[in-house]
Parts: structure tokens; sequence; C-alpha cells
């Protein structure tokens, strides 16, 4: 039990049993953290933010209120997939064959709607029991058969190629008309209702974090200090707001038209990151996985059902992915037997890592696979508008996915050293 407890502080629990009486001794103890390698998100955030500061002063177009919801767009299936994955990669198991489901699961979708001429919600659906029973497949055949989740989800990335190919045919494509779908990328909240979803947001998460912490100082819990729950709240409130007043403008290139609001992908990926955080970090199932990712035998001794609970993250992990996949048709408009293949996976892997999640299990958050997914897009994005070769692209991303895995591994070390 002591080492499950140890691994759910690892994994960002910490903050439960920390007292600080001063924002000050609240600051000075995060600073000891990141010095004994408990850096979280901090060097993707700042990451985004110089990467933000170099493509905004080398383009003007960068920051552009256009060019904001394009990369909003371009980042939302990766997003959706990364998050996924993030619930994997706690256990300190891949997904390889993620992307793919996601390919797959949209073209379930995509066949229910034009040669079946289901509702649109149908087939939505049938694409996320497609992806849930891939991931039941997954999850049985790694938690009860005992074969490494590498090995069998590779064999599910040829696989589920293999049944790309049937559904649609060689070198085929599905198109996606239906227009619910296609709005996920390409229509825009009214701004008049983005304002009201930004400020329902800010009272949400105010009355909520205010709630928390005015129950632990009641009860006697370890608490932060009142000013660093208010700092959060304000620095949250600052974010959305400036976002939704960037992305409210017209943001039309041509004066005759108008394009303005919120890309619905974008309220879509906040209420994923609010769910899953809220279960991951607030419910017993959430726990019980970052136990089973920090100490598996711990976890078991503990009376924790391992394998239901490396069965149903992989579940998770691939319905996940089926509704990034759904994302990506909308954007594109089709789906193709290369969709969910290429570099899709690796992007959502890359995605995860960058944004905090260790590659050795126990540690990460669904805010991750947000910070990282905005990474990756923004590197894409912002060398798109310098006009740099394909090339380069490939060696930035990669170049920023090494660094974020060696900040992992060096951050691991540092808090085995300190005792952390």
């Amino acid at each position: 039990m002591t080492d499950i407890i140890t691994d759910a502080e690892e994994a960002g629990f910490a903050n439960d049993r920390t007292q600080s009486n001063t924002l000050g001794e609240a600051a000075r103890a995060y600073v000891n953290r990141v010095r004994g390698g408990d850096m979280g998100a901090l060097p993707a955030i700042l990451g985004l933010l110089v990467l933000f500061i170099v493509f905004g002063l080398a383009n003007d177009r960068f920051l552009s209120a256009l060019n904001m919801a394009n990369l909003i767009t371009q980042a939302g299936a990766i997003i959706v997939l990364a998050m996924g994955l993030v619930m994997v990669l706690l256990l300190g198991d891949i997904d390889l064959s993620a992307g793919v489901t996601g390919g797959a699961s949209a073209a379930v979708m995509g066949l229910a709607i034009a040669d079946h001429d289901l509702p649109w919600g149908v087939a939505v659906l049938g694409a996320l029991v497609t992806g849930a029973v891939i991931g039941l497949v997954i999850g049985l055949i790694v938690a009860k058969v005992g074969i490494p989740s590498f090995v069998v989800t590779l064999a599910f990335f040829l696989g589920l190629q293999g049944l790309l190919l049937k559904l649609i045919g060689d070198g085929g494509s599905v198109r996606v008309d239906q227009e619910v779908i296609k709005g996920i990328t390409k229509n825009n909240v009214p701004p008049t209702w983005g304002w009201v979803l930004a400020v329902v947001v800010i009272v949400v998460y105010a009355l909520l974090a205010l709630r928390s912490h005015r129950l632990k100082v009641s009860k006697g819990l370890q608490h932060q200090p009142l000013a660093v729950v208010v700092a959060q709240i304000v620095a949250l409130a600052v974010i959305l707001l400036v976002v939704t007043y960037v992305l409210n403008l017209n943001r039309a290139p041509n004066a005759g038209f108008v394009i303005e609001g919120i890309p619905y992908v974008l309220p879509l990926v906040i209420a994923l990151l609010i769910a899953w955080t809220m279960v991951l970090g607030r419910t017993a199932y959430g726990r019980h996985v970052y136990a089973v990712g920090g100490n598996p035998e711990a976890a078991r001794r503990a009376g924790i059902n391992v394998d239901r609970i490396r069965i149903s993250v992989f579940m998770f992990g691939s319905s996940m992915a089926a509704l990034s996949g759904v994302i990506a048709a909308s954007n594109l408009g089709k789906v193709s037997t290369s969709s969910g293949g290429g570099n899709t996976l690796l992007y959502a892997v890359g995605a995860a890592v960058i944004g905090g999640t260790s590659l050795f299990g126990g540690k990460g958050k669904a805010r991750d696979a947000v910070i990282g997914g905005l990474v990756i897009a923004t590197i894409a994005n912002g060398l798109g508008l310098l006009d740099q070769a394909s090339y380069i692209n490939f060696i930035v991303t990669g170049g920023v996915l090494l660094l974020a895995a060696s900040v992992d591994a060096i951050s691991r070390r540092r808090r085995s050293a300190t005792g952390l």
C-alpha cells in the first residue's frame, strides 16, 4: 500500500498532501519539486511559448485570427488521439494500432452514412463501438494471454490496414458529406454563445476549485494557499477570454465574407479534457490506473483488479482513437485507405510525451495531450507559413520528441536520486 501512495504522489496527487500556508511557501515548494525532477508539463509550456514567439516574429500571419482557428482545427484530431494514448501510457503500455483504429472506425461511420443512409448519430455511435471492440480484444489479449502490448498492437496495426482495404477498396475513399459531422471542424460557435461558453467554463471551474479548497480547510486536510487557487482561476480566465476574443474576430480573407466564432472542435476538446481530468484525478478508477502504472504487483496486492484496469484502459484508448478518426474525417471530408496511417500515431505519441506523460508509466495527465498536441501542430503550422521543406518539419518534430523523452528520463532519475 505504501508503494501505491508513492505512485499516486508521482502521478499528480501530491498536491492533496502538500501544505503551503503562503504564496511564497507554495512557490518555493514548486521550485523544489522542479529541482527534484518533478517538472510536469513545464518544459512543454515553455516550449510552446517559445514557438509562438519565434513564429509570431518570423511571420505576421501566424498570430492572426484565421491562423489561430486553423491551428486549433489542425490540432484537434491529434489531441483527442493523444488523450487516449495517455491512458495507455499511464500503464507503461503502448498502442501502435491507435491511428489505424481511428481510420477503421471512421470508415465504418462513413460507409454507414454513404451506403446505408443511417442517421449521423447512429453512424458515429457505430464508429465508437468499433473502437471499443478493438480495444476490448487488444486488452483481453494483453491482460489474459500475457503478450506484450507492443506485439499485439503491432499485429492490429497491420491487420486493421487490411480491414480498411477490405472496407473501402484499394486506393478508394468514402466522402463524408454529412453536415453535422463536417461541422465539427468546418463550422463555428456563434460569437455570443462563444462568450457564454467561456464564462460558464470559468465560473464552473472557479466554483469547483474554491469548493474543493474550502472543504480541505474545513476538514483540516493539506491544501494549497487560497492565493494559489485564485491565481489558477485568473490564469484560466485570461487564457479563455483571450482565445475567445481572437476567435470571435472576423477572420475572412475577403471583405465580402464573415467568418467568426470558435470552431466546434474546441468545445469538444475542452469537454473531453474536463471529463478525463475528473476521471483520472478525482475518482477511484483514476487512482487505480495510476497505481497499476506505477507498480502493478503492489496494486494487485492491494486488491486492485489489474487485468480489468488494463482491459478498460485499452477500450477507452481505442474509443478515443475512433473519435479522433471522426474528427479527422470531418476535417479532410473523406475517409481513405491511408486514414490513420503515416505519421498519425507518431504525432499522437509525441504529443503525449512532449506534454509530460512518462513512457515508463504511472505519470501523466489529460492536459499533457492538449499541450503536446498544440506543440506538434504549432511546429507544422509555423514551418508551413515559413515555406520550409517538409523534411524540416520531420527533423524538428523528431528533435522535440527526443528532447521531451530525454527530459522524462532525466527527471525520473533525479526523482529517484532525491527520493521524491
